[in-house]
């Protein structure tokens, strides 16, 4: 038949409107129904047909439509992409971590994980994982597009990282934000058989659980802080604002003059405002400030150890600085008198791992 014919037939018949079964779907779904739900729900091919041809509806992917005209929303376009992937689909990888706010990125993509069984050959606008392992059934609430849950999507994430720092920052992200527990992403880690990093990663979760929220203040804490032997600071450490809000210092070493340290992981284009309104209520309630940008905590961790060790001498500290490796380039900071040496300046400055 052709497409005239079918809008003939259709017209004729008055065939175009939609099942309530199927209005129902489409309303879940933010307007995406998929043909075989069409079908099922008892449309026929031609009328299907007809609502297409006619502008009614639109295609998003072969056999899925948007029953609207105009642009398709955020969510309408994860449906799309879950109906055209088929049975089983989940999201998954960035855009899971979009769903559940992991992340205020959205993705160039739309991530879909599938049974390991099943091949898709997806548009460029998907990308298919496949399931290497066995999900917890989760049934979720109509309306809700299926999605990985925090800790799987922590660990496909981490898994597909580039480098450690990135994996990090997932791991730091998802406490930060408050969306799972140190039990939880240890006991869906240890249910893992494939887990990039797995023996960096107890510390990782071991810190971000304790208040470390992001890669830099990770790094501080493991390579600046702990490689050292300073003392532990307080992580987010909560002060009141003039305007009465609650804010929160990134290190706060309260027993030490109140000596803040603030790490700032952006590398251009400080706020000097808002930088400069947080010195200075540290500094009218007793306290100090220093602040550290991500080179001064990966490329030069020693220097930063031994100046906020100097820091904390001038208020108290009464420990020695202890070197981070044979070739720290504390080695040759005088931890009597407080004052690194001539060779701290030109020892190697090359960047640490």
């Amino acid at each position: 038949m052709s497409d005239q014919n079918v809008i003939v037939d259709c017209v004729a018949k008055k065939s175009t409107g939609m099942p309530a079964r199927l209005g129902e779907l489409a309303r879940l779904q933010r307007g995406i129904v998929s043909r075989r739900q069409a079908i099922e729900s008892g449309m026929s091919a031609d009328a299907v047909k007809w609502a297409i041809v006619s502008g009614k509806w639109q295609q998003v992917y072969p056999g899925v439509y948007a029953t609207f005209s105009g642009q398709a929303s955020r969510h309408a376009q994860f449906w799309a992409a879950l109906l055209f992937a088929g049975d089983d689909a989940i999201l998954s990888h960035e855009t899971a971590a979009e769903l559940i706010s992991l992340t205020d990125r959205k993705s160039a993509v739309i991530s879909v994980t599938v049974p390991n069984a099943r091949r898709v050959a997806a548009p460029r606008e998907i990308v298919i994982y496949r399931q290497r392992h066995r999900q917890l059934k989760w049934r979720f609430a109509r309306g809700i597009p299926p999605h990985t849950l925090t800790e799987d999507t922590v660990i496909d994430l981490l898994n597909a990282s580039a480098a450690f720092d990135d994996a990090v920052a997932w791991v730091t992200a998802a406490f930060a934000r408050r969306l799972t527990s140190e039990r939880m992403l240890r006991q869906a880690v240890a249910a893992r058989s494939r887990v990039r990093w797995r023996g960096q990663l107890d510390d990782v979760i071991t810190l971000a659980a304790g208040g470390t929220h992001s890669v830099l203040e990770f790094r501080y804490d493991r390579d600046v802080e702990r490689a050292h032997g300073l003392p532990r600071a307080t992580r987010q450490s909560p002060f009141i604002k003039r305007d009465g809000s609650r804010g929160y210092r990134d290190r706060f070493y309260e027993h030490y003059g109140r000596l803040v340290i603030e790490l700032d992981g952006r590398n251009y284009h400080l706020d000097e405002t808002r930088d400069r309104t947080r010195d200075n209520q540290a500094t009218a309630t007793g306290g100090s400030t220093l602040r550290y940008t991500w080179t001064d905590v990966t490329s030069r961790s020693c220097e930063t150890a031994a100046e906020v060790h100097r820091a904390l001498r001038e208020r108290g500290y009464p420990a020695p600085l202890k070197p981070c490796s044979p070739a720290c380039r504390v080695l040759g900071y005088s931890t009597t008198a407080g004052q690194p040496s001539p060779d701290l300046a030109v020892a190697d400055s090359r960047p640490r791992a």
